[in-house]
């Protein structure tokens, strides 16, 4: 499950309400799905007689117990991490070498 980890969620609870996160942690053990960066978005008419509407507090760390959650998607999987590249030399004749033991003193 680690390889989902950042990955952005929609996760639905028992309760209707979606909410949408980037993946934190799945804890198996506890039976728990942590979501960081979380926006509720409400019912969405999927509970008219309960209707809750969308919010716009974004909820820095929300820990989800397992069993109340109805469904979980991944809306966007994780961005690489990718190391910045090097800074590239200038193609100059007078360059002979650049962070290369052989030309240090």
């Amino acid at each position: 499950m680690s390889e989902f980890i950042g990955s952005r969620i929609s996760l639905i609870s028992k309760r209707d309400i979606r909410y949408v996160g980037t993946l934190h942690n799945i804890n198996s053990d506890n039976s728990t799905v942590a979501l960081e960066n979380v926006v509720s978005w409400g019912t969405e008419g999927r509970d008219p007689e309960n209707e809750v509407p969308p919010s716009d507090t974004v909820y820095e760390y929300i820990v989800f117990r397992g069993s109340d959650v109805k469904d979980l998607r991944i809306e966007e999987p994780p961005k690489e991490n990718k190391p910045p590249n090097p800074p590239q030399v200038p193609d100059d004749p007078a360059i002979l070498g650049q962070n290369d033991e052989a030309f240090r003193m």
